[in-house]
């Protein structure tokens, strides 16, 4: 029975699923999610816990890219990863990346578009970012690092000739579309759970009680039950993050060609109650559904939505199981991962090739007679060895004498260099007794010319603020009175019979950039009579 530990981390939660796989049979035997300050120490805890000391730990790539080329069908194996590579090359020119320091993996997809050309999916990460996170489990046998845009997909229940979208609602919100039982595009969009647990973070000063906030949070739909104020204090946090991520992945299936029959949520927002039938507001022809893992069955002592907030961890354990794209692992293959290849080929007593092996041969030596395959193997491996030491040892003699001959150079060229520095020291005092004349003079240009331009703006920015609001207020909204309290700060009361209007009022200010999107905060609701009231304030932008 064959074991992997999923582990997806993202800032302050890491999710975690152990999953035991015996024939075709999947097992989950823990799983879990874990808040933490110190990334070392949370995963020390998660691998005691899950006993998980030797067994194969997988986890997600990131800040990964993902870039697309197409090239011809007709291309051969050697020319298509030729011509993928100089394509990439010229992205990187254009773009002014260093090649040398992104490490790079791509799988190939027919292009539903032109039947002549092959779609490259090609996936980017620095290599200084995967050698940091590989670093967190020197001391565990990590063995796969692979991008979560592509493996959330090992879970999915994927039928032949059925088009999915996967929304995968974690740190950022990542669409995942597949076409036919593969992998097709990978878009990210910026907003996700961070935002949300972020705001709410703020105001309750725990990421474990933001997450359970969520996990307690019901959206009212447009059919659903009247608004209770007690039960949706925190939605004016949610609402508008959801709003946006429902309006991008609109917008991304109005630009695809791919006609989508079926989309999943998933992630850390996919906790929140009724968020498959708030999407499906906005998809009327496409079913929404939460993602649930294709081997769990549902059962009573677990609930399914427990399962499904680790998604990310059980597509991770998956993939470390064979499951998925094996080429998309960004795990540099050390001799260590081969010795532990050939151990575990020793330990079932099986060859490549399923045939049995006889380790009594393997290390049996004996001088007399006819030396067979393996001894002539072993000398010739001593000899090669022995040959290989003289070499090294000769080298090395060498590379001492031209390093100390290198030194006795540099000193030379050091005490010439430092004289030459003093000599320079001298200069720059001089020059920088000028400069700072020089700078408090710009500087005290640079502010008159500030206070200038900052008289200027205020005088236009308030009419400018009420034409933007005129043109923009959703229908029910009611503005009882607009104060602008300090040099830039607005004060606006607001009121409506519907809280959401207020909701979506508010989101207006901030992604319209009527006010300044960071400094945009509100009151909690009050209702009086059959009115709902809120004040909002932020910055002029």
């Amino acid at each position: 029975m064959s074991s992997c530990l999923g582990i997806y981390i993202e800032p302050n939660i890491i999710k975690y699923a152990k999953i035991s796989k015996e024939h075709e049979v999947l097992i989950v035997e823990s799983f879990g999610i874990k808040f933490y300050d110190q990334i070392g120490e949370a995963i020390n805890q998660i691998i005691s816990d899950t006993y998980s000391f030797k067994v194969p730990i997988s986890i997600n790539l990131s800040e990964e890219a993902y870039q697309y080329f197409n090239m011809f069908s007709l291309l051969n194996k050697n020319d298509l990863r030729k011509a993928i590579a100089t394509e990439y090359e010229s992205f990187c020119t254009e773009k002014g990346l260093n090649k040398n320091a992104i490490e790079t993996r791509y799988a190939l997809v027919n292009n539903l578009d032109d039947k002549e050309k092959i779609k490259v999916i090609h996936v980017s990460s620095n290599k200084s970012t995967i050698n940091t996170q590989s670093q967190q489990f020197s001391e565990y046998n990590l063995s796969t690092i692979s991008p979560m845009g592509i493996s959330i997909s090992n879970i999915a229940n994927l039928k032949p000739k059925e088009n999915i979208l996967i929304i995968n609602l974690e740190e950022q919100t990542t669409l995942t579309t597949i076409v036919d039982q593969k992998v097709y595009s990978i878009n990210k969009i910026e907003d996700g759970a961070s935002a949300v647990l972020e705001s709410i973070r703020t105001k309750e000063n725990s990421y474990s009680k933001a997450y359970e906030i969520c996990k307690n949070s019901t959206i009212y739909t447009m059919e659903g039950k009247e608004l209770q104020d007690e039960e949706n204090e925190y939605l004016d946090d949610i609402m508008p993050v959801l709003y946006k991520i429902a309006s991008n992945v609109q917008e991304t299936l109005a630009n695809s060609t791919v006609k989508i029959d079926r989309i999943y949520l998933t992630g850390t927002l996919s906790a929140i109650n009724n968020i498959d039938l708030y999407f499906q507001e906005f998809f009327k022809t496409e079913k929404c559904e939460l993602l649930k893992p294709f081997f769990i069955k549902d059962s009573v002592k677990i609930n399914m939505k427990d399962y499904i907030e680790v998604n990310s961890a059980i597509a991770l354990a998956l993939q470390g199981l064979g499951y998925g794209l094996k080429d998309m692992n960004f795990k540099s293959r050390t001799w260590r991962d081969d010795l532990n290849t050939i151990f575990e080929k020793f330990d079932t007593g099986k060859g490549k090739n399923g045939k049995s092996i006889d380790l009594s041969k393997l290390f049996k030596f004996d001088l007399k007679g006819k030396l067979d395959n393996i001894e002539r193997w072993m000398l010739r491996s001593a000899g090669g060895i022995l040959l290989l030491t003289l070499i090294y040892c000769a080298f090395s003699i060498y590379l001492n004498y031209s390093i100390t001959v290198k030194n006795d150079q540099v000193n030379d060229v050091k005490q010439y260099t430092m004289a030459q520095i003093d000599a320079v020291t001298k200069d720059i005092s001089q020059t920088s007794i000028k400069t700072n004349e020089y700078i408090q003079l710009s500087d005290n240009l640079k502010a008159i010319k500030a206070q200038v331009e900052e008289n200027t703006k205020s005088r236009k920015a308030i009419p400018t603020l009420l034409t933007q609001i005129g043109s923009s207020i959703p229908q029910g909204v009611q503005l009882t009175s607009i104060e602008n309290t300090t040099a830039r700060h607005v004060v606006i009361t607001a009121q409506s019979e519907q809280y959401e209007q207020l909701g979506y009022f508010k989101a207006i200010l901030k992604t319209q950039g009527i006010l300044s999107s960071d400094t945009v905060v509100s009151s909690e609701g009050v209702k009086e009579g059959g009115l709902v009231k809120i004040i909002i304030e932020g910055d002029l932008p």
